[in-house]
């Protein structure tokens, strides 16, 4: 199975490995930092062995890679992975800014319904069974944000099993959740939030979250 290694440095763009398998257009790799588009969080983009990835899919615990060319490689092959370092920042960022958002909500509206959500590079969105007009919550989300990113708190992010790929992130004496995906190092990345509601449908509100422009770290 691939090592997954965007969960061991996901600031990691570069990384030298080997061709595992290869069928038709798609292959897999001995060691990644490609991440696939699972819990909503769009896939990377970039390239292996210097052909672009036109798909990352998930495949049970494995991760296949769609090139737009596979002519000249073979099984044993070493190649070079290569992420687009500011798109996988700008998904770190707005992923975890979503994750904040979504906990918050739980709490202010206790059993309300999460029925979608997707993190591209320039928004995120968490849509929710929801009766009434979600945005008087915002305030109150907006300001604990603020102070959680303000605080500049280390997160954490590890397996609570490591057999089934399951993962956490946690901020002490924030909180604790299941997520698999990418995340920061620490809080103050998350910079400044902006937050809209949008109504899809009777009974369905949507917040969509967009950040400011933040440097990805030295």
């Amino acid at each position: 199975m691939t090592e997954k290694l965007f969960w061991q440095d996901p600031y990691q763009s570069s990384l030298d490995t080997r061709l595992t398998r290869i069928e038709a257009d798609r292959v897999q790799l001995q060691q990644t930092i490609f991440y696939a588009q699972s819990g909503g969080q769009e896939s990377d983009a970039g390239s292996i062995a210097g052909r672009k990835v036109v798909l990352a899919q998930k495949c049970g615990q494995e991760i296949e890679y769609t090139l737009e060319d596979v002519s000249g490689l073979a099984v044993g092959d070493p190649v070079r992975v290569e992420i687009d370092a500011q798109r996988r920042y700008a998904l770190m960022r707005l992923h975890f800014a979503a994750e904040l958002v979504l906990e918050l909500v739980c709490r202010l509206q206790p059993g309300i319904e999460k029925i979608g959500a997707h993190i591209a590079a320039d928004k995120a969105r968490i849509d929710f069974i929801h009766a009434q007009n979600i945005s008087p919550l915002f305030a109150a989300i907006e300001t604990e944000v603020a102070r959680i990113v303000a605080a500049g708190l280390p997160i954490r992010s590890e397996f609570s099993d490591r057999q089934g790929e399951r993962r956490y992130w946690q901020i002490e004496g924030v909180a604790q959740v299941p997520c698999g995906g990418t995340h920061l190092r620490n809080s103050a990345e998350v910079g400044a939030l902006h937050l809209k509601r949008k109504n899809i449908g009777q009974g369905k509100e949507r917040i969509e979250i967009t950040l400011s422009p933040a440097l990805p770290p030295g």
